[in-house]
């Protein structure tokens, strides 16, 4: 375990045939998963996707997001070798965020979700309709 409470790099999980397994809780890929399916990484992977951001144009394109969330999931993402970070030695610095190839194919699997997601809504939004309607005066 390092620091963090994460396991080794070199440590597999050994319950499946591949080296890493995401359902044993001791697996580093767990962590993360958890990074890239988090709300804020999830979206933070979506907006790079269209190209390197500095922060504060990433903070605005991932609407809702805080400039201390978006700090955390930018470093988590970087630790995670999904995210690269570049500062230019400007007056005053500059600092972009771009993904790296791994982050991109990450990022490619979670927008076919997305645009899953974003096409089904309607269907969403019935079925919760339907739901509530059911359960209305339920405790």
């Amino acid at each position: 375990m390092d620091r963090n409470g994460d396991s080794a790099p070199d440590e597999g999980c050994p319950r499946g045939t591949l080296p890493f397994d995401v359902f044993s809780k001791e697996c580093p890929s767990r962590g993360t998963l958890e990074h890239i399916t988090g709300r804020w990484g999830s979206l933070t992977l979506g907006a790079l996707y269209e190209g390197s951001l500095r922060f504060n144009a990433l903070r605005r394109r991932v609407d809702g997001v805080s400039e201390k969330m978006l700090s955390q999931t930018l470093h988590a993402l970087e630790r995670d070798g999904l995210v690269h970070r570049e500062a230019q030695p400007t007056n005053p610095p500059r600092v972009d965020y771009e993904l790296t190839p791994l982050g991109r194919q990450v990022a490619e699997q979670l927008l076919g979700l997305i645009h899953l997601v974003q096409g089904r809504m309607s269907e969403v939004l019935v079925a919760r309709g339907q739901y509530d309607e059911a359960r209305a005066g339920r405790p």
